[in-house]
Formats: structure tokens, sequence, C-alpha cells
């Protein structure tokens, strides 16, 4: 009885971990980290920004999701002319559920192209692929030919995506994994398979000054996937004497967010993002937690000035 149990248990696990694997965790923070779905972000920035991006999932279950981000990106201003339209950036995004573990990493390519006075349009490239193992034998099932193997894979991708940037606009569009990929499959008497499809973002946003010192930035963020429910974020920020940015995210059906960010001194910014279930699972959880850390790497644009 222990055993059917078990394998019960460890079947629904890896069809969660199907699920989990066909829609990828999306941050609540993304429009602080938007070069991690979108390699068009990569030289939009000012200078380049080192951002390290933490969210634990489904709070107070053992073994919940946890995703770590860390990414560097930034705008090459050697000298004007191509160098001063080039952005580039690398990424790493590591990934945990249950016996699930995978580590994605890539390379983003993007270049401006200034259609006019305050109007860039960004294309960029992105390059990588994510490493994936299932750790099939931590379960104990050694009898079982099924469970008894571990999985380990590496799936190369590509990814391409446009950000178009207006003076008081944004408009973007990417699809950050082109190719469907295989996490796990087995040919047995069961066969259970995990795979990743394309994903397809698209999202806008506008920016209202309401006086000298607060300015209101409603935004949405879709995103489709082949036989995924539809999803879609909707989110309002108020940015207040620009020290602080604070408002709400809602994404369609699933959840509703409180999101703050604090901009500190030499560029710095620190932000927090809680998410409050709104389905069946809240029963069973306290939410998700994220947080964002943004470091601007000052000593690169004094390097350049010294050069």
């Amino acid at each position: 009885m222990k055993n059917n149990k078990l394998y019960f248990f460890t079947i629904f696990a890896i069809c969660c971990i199907g699920s989990y694997a066909q829609q990828d965790v999306t941050f609540t923070l993304y429009n602080y980290n938007m070069n991690i779905i979108n390699p068009a972000y990569a030289g939009a920035g000012e200078k380049f920004e080192f951002t390290s991006n933490y969210k634990a999932q489904w709070a107070g279950l053992d073994e919940a999701p946890e995703t770590w981000s860390f990414s560097l990106s930034g705008p090459i201003r050697r000298k004007e002319g191509v160098g001063d339209k080039v952005g580039l950036g690398l990424s790493v995004t590591n990934s945990s559920v249950f016996v699930l573990k995978e580590t994605d990493i890539f390379v983003d390519f993007s270049y401006r192209l200034q259609l006019k006075e305050t109007l860039d349009l960004f294309l960029g490239l992105k390059a990588g692929g994510a490493a994936v193992n299932i750790d099939l034998a931590s379960i104990g099932l050694d009898n079982d030919q099924l469970f008894s193997e571990n999985v380990s894979v590496f799936n190369p991708n590509i990814g391409i995506g446009a950000y178009l940037r207006g003076e008081n606009y944004f408009i973007n569009i990417s699809a950050p994994a082109l190719l469907k990929t295989r996490r796990y499959e087995k040919e047995s008497g069961i066969v259970t398979q995990a795979t990743d499809k394309m994903q397809f973002f698209m999202g806008a946003g506008y920016h209202f000054p309401l006086n000298g010192d607060v300015t209101f930035t409603p935004s949405f963020l879709t995103r489709v996937i082949s036989e995924v429910p539809f999803s879609m974020d909707i989110s309002g920020i108020f940015d207040v004497y620009d020290k602080v940015e604070l408002g709400l995210s809602y994404r369609l059906k699933e959840s509703i967010s409180t999101v703050v960010l604090f901009k500190m001194s030499e560029g710095i910014k620190i932000g927090y993002a809680y998410d409050s279930a709104m389905t069946a699972i809240s029963n069973y959880r306290r939410g998700n937690h994220e947080v964002i850390v943004k470091v601007p790497l000052l000593f690169l644009k004094k390097q350049s000035q010294q050069n």
C-alpha cells in the first residue's frame, strides 16, 4: 500500500513538473528584468547593470518551486556609430521544484535603430540553452526501471525580441525560446513526458505625469503558449519623487500582487513583490515572495572615461 501511494505521488508530481515545464516561472517584477524574456532590452539601459531576482512560489509547501536569476546587460558606447547602437547581455536562471532542477544560460545581443529624435526601436537576439536534471533516484523506487534512472539533458535554444520606446510609451514583443525542447521522456510500459513549447510575449505601457513629482504607469504583458491557458498581467505603478515605485499587478484569473521598489543612492534599486493566489491552491499556501536587486556597474563608465 505504501509503494502504491508513492507511485501515485511520483506520477502526479512528474505531471506537475510537465505543467511547470511548459509554462515556466514568470516573475512578477518582470518590468525590472525584461531581458530575461526579451533580448532587445539588453541595450536599452543607460549603463551596464547587474540584476539578481529571486522568487519563492507556493510558500508553506515543501520542495515548492524556487527560481534565481542573474543577469548583466548594457549598451556598448565606446564611440559613436555602430558601437553606440549595440547592447550585450548575459543571463543565468536556476529553477527547482521537487526532483526537477534546471539552469538556463543565454547571451543577448541588441541593436538600436533611432526612428525619430525621441523614438527608438531595439531589435534583439538570444542564444543559449537549458541544462535539465531530474533526480528520480532520490524518490527511492530503486526496483522500478521507470523511476530508478536519473535524467540529464541539455536543450539548446534561440530567441528574438523587439522593443519600441517613445518619449512616454513602450511596446515590446518577444519569443525567448523558439525551439520546442524535451525535458523528460521514458520509453517503457508507461510513457511520461514534459516538454517546453514556444512562448510568445507582447506588452505595452504608458507613462502619465500626474504632476512634477508623481508618474503613473499602467502596463500589460500577455503570454501565449500552445495548449496552455492564455495569461495576462495588468499592472499600475506610481513613481513618487523618483525615489520609490509602488503599485498593484493582476495576473488574469490567477493572482493579485503588491509591488514596491526603492531607488537608493548610486542608482541601486531594491524591490519586493508579494503574490496572493485567487485559485483553490490558496487554501494550501501562503503566496509567492519575490525580491529583486539592481546595481549599475559604475566602474565601467569610469574606466571608459579614463580611456
